[in-house]
């Protein structure tokens, strides 16, 4: 299918005036340059540090100059753009004193010129301005995106503690909430020029005009500042409640089978209702406080600019400013009201509503694994020679203790309980309990997360996939075609993965029970770990499919460690050795020949 599906792509490319690039274009425009196009893979996002003397404000700052090679000349694009409108009133004045009021043609035509001249240039600044905030916008999602899942999915200590629901308020709408704070750096900047811009062209018509500007809009953002605070800090708490709303629904939707099975619908229905209402509550609030700073900043904003218009006007009266000097005033506290207005009205919310979302993009930064990276007392002295690449694994539990040598295929026969905390123990060697793993003799908890997973790997009972295709989930472990093609015979996938460009679905439904297990298993196969640990990786396979998989096991792993919990006799009679650990019984094994 899918080869089939590029034959038209090839046919199409060797049509002449075609656009090959897929962009759209028209006859006239498809040969012309594309510049600023997005790579064909996402770059490299380093992520973004939250250190513990980080506060949502410095964290904002950090995340609004760590663009600078985009955001810097977005700015002075919008500089020009936004001076160069608000230049027009004073172009038009001049033209107005030189040209019409003394009957000087070519006055007129070189003020018209200039005229034109101003909006082309201010015409194309806006563009690209607009365009260079756009891709800034775009780079810092992404990499807040990146650090994120990193630290949810991935946390520094190693601990697979899974994220709950509020993590998708928090990838979606604080982030957007934050990266929308680059511009900050950019169109207020640009603002704040062009009103100085006004102030000295008043100052130049007229110097009590001039002054009054510049004591008065300094008072006028100070005062919608103060305005803003309580808005500010009510973003937050309601952004707070939205998250947890959207992380009860999304923990709802996943455990709705258990919600059936213990028949908790009513209960589960009410607590969401309840955590909506108070989320609504919250909404409604948030909304008041925003219209009574509007009203509030409009007043502030109509009250000066007002102030500045009826002096200018009074000025002109008494003759202190001539026809073209009182239509450059009127137009430049005209041009001054949309500036003033727009830093109240948008910036100021926008600063409001990133500082919320920093705050909340610290506290899942921080709960993910920023604790973990002091480590354990002693861990840095340590060097990573002490653990062999392929190393004696060993795993005890009361009054039983697990050994695999290297190259070993063990086998472990126990109870789902004890399987559970042993598979658990290895998974998460940090969590603590009465099971304890170690490497060469060195506790697992002691080593670094990444000393630990490049040895060991862990495949859990639950098949978990990823939304995708059956290629993306076998490559998750990086491994190579070679050893994906290898892992999945050894896993029985190849009578439905013939084509591993086919989608999985979202948690692979649509694949069956069976099928998903042995993609996991595959997967963790294709990761060739020197240590490999694989918990009940067959119960939901047929008989005749988890034999041909027993069989093809062993030669897969061959010289490297494999820990095999299972009570399933197939895969227990390929081991090396088989450890019983009956509940409660003492520790006892034997060799299979």
């Amino acid at each position: 299918m899918s080869n089939s599906a590029q034959v038209p792509d090839a046919d199409t490319a060797q049509i002449p005036g075609t656009d090959t690039a897929g962009l759209g274009r028209g006859p006239l425009t498809r040969r012309l340059p594309v510049l600023l196009q997005a790579p064909p893979q996402p770059r490299e996002a380093p992520a973004y540090e939250a250190g513990a003397g980080i506060t949502p404000g410095r964290f904002l700052l950090r995340v609004i100059f760590s663009v600078k090679r985009v955001t810097v000349p977005a700015m002075l694009l919008a500089v020009v753009w936004q001076v160069g409108e608000s230049a027009v009133p004073v172009v038009m004045g001049v033209a107005i004193d030189r040209a019409l009021a003394t009957g000087n043609a070519g006055q007129l035509v070189l003020w018209l010129g200039v005229l034109m001249t101003l909006y082309v240039a201010l015409t194309m600044a806006a563009k690209v301005s607009n365009r260079l905030t756009s891709y800034a916008v775009q780079l810092v999602q992404h990499r807040l995106r990146s650090t994120l899942s990193t630290a949810v999915l991935h946390p520094v200590d190693g601990a697979a503690r899974p994220p709950d629901g509020s993590v998708v308020s928090v990838l979606t709408s604080d982030v957007a909430r934050l990266a929308n704070g680059v511009l900050l750096v950019i169109l207020p900047v640009a603002r704040i020029a062009a009103i100085g811009f006004i102030a000295v062209s008043l100052l130049a018509t007229h110097r009590l005009l001039g002054l009054v500007v510049l004591l008065g809009a300094p008072v006028a953002v100070w005062l919608m500042g103060v305005l803003s605070e309580r808005l500010s800090r009510d973003t937050r708490a309601y952004q707070g409640l939205l998250a947890s709303t959207v992380g009860r629904a999304t923990d709802l939707v996943a455990g709705y089978r258990v919600v059936k099975g213990i028949r908790a619908e009513a209960e589960a229905t009410r607590r969401y209702r309840q955590a909506s209402q108070e989320t609504l509550v919250g909404a409604r609030r948030n909304a008041g406080l925003l219209g009574r700073f509007l009203a509030g900043s409009g007043a502030v904003t109509g009250t000066f600019v007002a102030a500045v218009m009826g002096l200018a006007g009074w000025f002109a009266v008494g003759g202190r400013l001539s026809i073209g000097e009182l239509i450059a005033a009127v137009g430049l506290t005209q041009a001054m009201l949309p500036q003033i207005q727009s830093i109240a009205s948008a910036s100021i919310p926008n600063l409001a509503g990133a500082r919320a979302a920093s705050a909340r993009v610290i506290d899942v930064l921080r709960g993910n694994g920023e604790e973990s990276r002091r480590g354990s007392p002693g861990q840095d002295d340590r060097t990573e020679a002490e653990v062999a690449q392929l190393p004696v694994v060993e795993v005890s539990a009361p009054g039983a203790t697990i050994r695999v040598d290297p190259g070993e295929f063990v086998g472990v026969r126990a109870d789902d309980r004890t399987a559970a905390r042993i598979a658990q123990a290895l998974l998460d060697p940090r969590a603590g309990g009465e099971v304890e793993a170690r490497l060469d003799g060195l506790p697992a908890r002691e080593l670094t997360a990444q000393e630990y997973r490049s040895r060991v790997t862990v495949a859990p009972h639950r098949a978990t996939l990823f939304s995708g295709t059956i290629r993306d989930n076998l490559t998750a472990g990086a491994g190579t075609p070679v050893q994906v093609d290898v892992a999945v015979r050894a896993a029985a996938c190849d009578d439905f993965a013939a084509d591993l460009d086919l989608p999985v679905g979202e948690d692979g439904n649509r694949l069956s029970g069976g099928q998903r297990q042995r993609i996991a298993l595959a997967r963790a196969l294709a990761s060739d770990a020197p240590v490999l640990v694989l918990h009940d990786p067959t119960t939901a396979v047929d008989p005749v499919t988890e034999h041909a998989i027993a069989v093809r096991l062993r030669d897969v792993r061959a010289g490297r460690s494999t820990l095999l919990i299972t009570s399933s006799p197939a895969l227990l009679g390929r081991c090396d050795r088989i450890v019983d650990l009956p509940e409660g019984a003492p520790l006892r094994g034997r060799t299979v020949g």
